[in-house]
């Protein structure tokens, strides 16, 4: 499949950050309202910076490029601007379906609260999608609220997602991995869990096995990323948490390019993803950031087609999957499911 098919193809997005996707134009326009000064001085040369300044192999550097984003977005105008961005360049892109995800506790330097940050992000999406529908395009975005492994379990965030915020369907654990173990998030995901609320964990991207058995044990129902499970495993075949993510058919948030930039591989023909979608675990592919990988949804599926030789049925197969492992309502899973041909 190359990349026009992929283009054509009805997609659906379960790992996208929303402080990972912001227009280079948009990075200007913002840092030129707040009189802050940027890399470069074009929405091109932007661009190159933060692929750039993301390419170094390292997790941590990735990460470093957040600060120019994230800086950007501490007011109700910017989030709900950036927001409606999203969906917009979602639909363009042949996305039906999309989870955005993004930790609150990280905007509120302007003076808002998680509920008011939320809410700015929510009226962006409504306003993206209602946009979408009336250039005929069909679309549902729907958000995710991270907590941040290297910061204080913030109670405000966990408590909007218990009570159902508006337009948030689950729970991420984000953040630096290898050091971080969820053990300090125990009460927290208790929370969730008891209160039915989805969660996903970024495991077995920046650590290994360890985290994503740490992640299942804390009640991950998806990993993102998850792919450094392939290295559970030996001589004599899976390990035991191989064998837990494959066997229950745990979703992987896999996200190519992305991991090409922070050192997980060297090259897509080199990425996990193609011992483990083989092997029949259960993947989904997505952008991780857009901005810093310089990517879309529809580059990252004709990248794994190419590696994988997939067809439209293969790459459809992957998008049914993961419609099914989003953590949207029944309703939207019967209301899209048809577009899924």
């Amino acid at each position: 499949m190359d990349s026009a098919e992929a283009m054509s193809l009805p997609k659906v997005v379960l790992h996208d950050h929303l402080d990972g996707g912001l227009r280079p134009a948009t990075v200007l326009d913002l840092a030129a309202e707040r009189g802050r000064p940027v890399p470069a001085n074009t929405p091109e040369g932007l661009a190159d910076w933060f692929l750039e300044a993301a390419d170094s192999g390292s997790l941590a550097r990735y990460l470093d490029t957040f600060t120019e984003t994230v800086a950007l977005m501490q007011d109700a105008h910017s989030l709900r601007r950036i927001a409606r961005e999203f969906v917009e360049d979602m639909a363009a892109d042949g996305v039906v379906y999309a989870e955005t995800r993004w930790a609150p506790q990280q905007h509120l330097e302007g003076g808002l609260t998680a509920a008011e940050a939320t809410e700015a992000v929510q009226a962006g999406l409504l306003e993206g999608m209602t946009s979408a529908s009336e250039s005929g395009k069909t679309i549902i975005v729907r958000q995710i609220l991270c907590l941040m492994r290297h910061l204080d379990v913030p109670d405000d965030v966990v408590d909007l997602a218990i009570n159902h915020a508006p337009g948030v369907v689950g729970v991420d654990i984000a953040g630096p991995e290898d050091g971080f173990p969820l053990a300090p998030f125990a009460d927290a995901l208790e929370r969730v869990r008891a209160a039915g609320i989805h969660l996903t964990v970024h495991a077995g991207e920046a650590a290994g096995p360890e985290s994503v058995r740490d992640a299942l044990d804390h009640g991950a129902e998806r990993l993102g990323h998850g792919v450094r499970i392939v290295e559970d495993r030996d001589a004599s075949g899976w390990g035991p948490t191989a064998q837990r993510v494959l066997s229950q058919r745990v979703p992987l948030e896999v996200c190519p390019s992305s991991n090409t930039q922070t050192g997980i591989c060297r090259s897509i023909a080199d990425h996990p993803l193609c011992v483990l979608w083989r092997a029949g675990f259960n993947v989904a592919v997505s952008c991780d950031n857009r901005l810093m990988s310089r990517t879309t949804t529809s580059r990252e599926v004709a990248l794994a087609s190419q590696v994988l030789s997939w067809n439209r049925d293969d790459a459809l197969s992957v998008q049914r999957s993961a419609l099914q492992a989003a953590f949207c309502t029944s309703a939207d899973k019967k209301s899209l499911t048809p577009l899924l041909v």
